[in-house]
């Protein structure tokens, strides 16, 4: 039986493949862009407008921090008690266009070994959990040149 694909967060990112990529919002006044998206008001402090438009962010930008998590968190992040905790990477990425920091977790396999402050990382569909009835999809950092 197939399971539904669900976004972890609706309205955050869009696609598959080569067309998947995070959406914010750009304020009309300022042009300041948010992410995650802003759908009510402009945060910035210095605008009062509220006429915001989703965009698509860019799919490419530098590592501006990375970490590992080694622990199993407490809920409600969902893992499966009787397996054994995978540690993941967490990556934040500078993206190219907006100069905005956006967080998320590299591709399975990518370790902070693997990582260095201003390398190029690119966004990608990835999976967060995976359950009888529904898959949920999220976004991954992945190293340009990496086709795993």
């Amino acid at each position: 039986m197939p399971r539904t694909r669900t976004p972890v967060v609706t309205g955050w990112f869009a696609g598959e493949g080569d067309d998947f990529t995070l959406l914010g919002t750009r304020c009309s006044a300022c042009a300041s862009v948010f992410f995650p998206r802003e759908d009510s008001h402009c945060r910035n402090p210095g605008c009062d407008c509220g006429d915001l438009a989703e965009i698509p962010l860019s799919r490419r930008g530098r590592v501006w921090s990375y970490t590992d998590g080694r622990y199993r968190p407490p809920s409600p992040y969902v893992t499966d008690p009787e397996l054994p905790w995978e540690p993941y990477t967490l990556i934040a990425v500078e993206l190219a266009a907006e100069r905005i920091v956006v967080l998320g977790q590299a591709v399975p396999g990518v370790t902070v070994a693997d990582l260095a402050v201003g390398d190029e990382v690119e966004v990608v569909p990835g999976v967060l959990h995976e359950d009888g009835e529904t898959v949920w999809t999220t976004w991954h950092w992945r190293p340009t040149g990496v086709t795993a």
